[in-house]
């Protein structure tokens, strides 16, 4: 993980900056950034123009910022940056699994969730204690619609108390709210 500020790796560097242009098409078209290059950043004519409504709301919780589509992106971009992208997959992975109604399908996908980021040194492995690891072992058994609503919980715990503070005062987050705010 990239910290302190006086001994930053070039690697961290070219990562804050990759991600302020990945998430360019949040700004308004032709809005310099104040970055150290000063880029200029081009929306797609698709694109929605953000609001700094819109950005505040983002502010009030977890939820108001992953159920916005731009405010998942900004955040899932803020995860990746900080090599914890696989918090937010897993959950949104548990939201698309909740959606199943088909029982042969639940246990398909329970086995594929289960095996990418709950077993031990899964591909993407998500920190949950062991007991959670086990009851979410021993509820895909019998899957139903409820087997991961535990361990999600417990990873949106996670991002609320961790990720989700950083991310309100990281760059990217602050920028988007001040240029959004200016444009007003």
């Amino acid at each position: 993980m990239c910290k302190g500020l006086a001994a930053l790796p070039a690697t961290c560097l070219r990562s804050a900056k990759d991600m302020k242009h990945r998430l360019g098409f949040l700004l308004p078209k032709a809005e310099i950034l104040s970055d150290h290059n000063s880029a200029f950043i081009k929306k797609d004519k698709t694109s929605h123009r953000l609001r700094n409504e819109e950005i505040k709301k983002w502010g009030e919780s977890l939820l108001q910022l992953i159920s916005h589509k731009h405010g998942l992106v900004a955040f899932s971009e803020f995860l990746q940056s900080e090599y914890s992208e696989e918090n937010i997959r897993f959950w949104l992975a548990c939201e698309e699994y909740r959606k199943c109604k088909s029982p042969a399908k639940l246990a398909s996908k329970a086995k594929k969730i289960f095996n990418e980021y709950i077993t031990v040194e899964a591909p993407r492995e998500v920190n949950l204690e062991p007991q959670v690891r086990e009851k979410t072992r021993e509820n895909i058994l019998e899957p139903t619609s409820a087997c991961f609503d535990e361990a999600q919980s417990k990873i949106q715990t996670l991002m609320e108390r961790d990720s989700y503070p950083r991310f309100l005062k990281s760059k990217v987050y602050l920028d988007l709210l001040n240029q959004t705010q200016a444009r007003s």
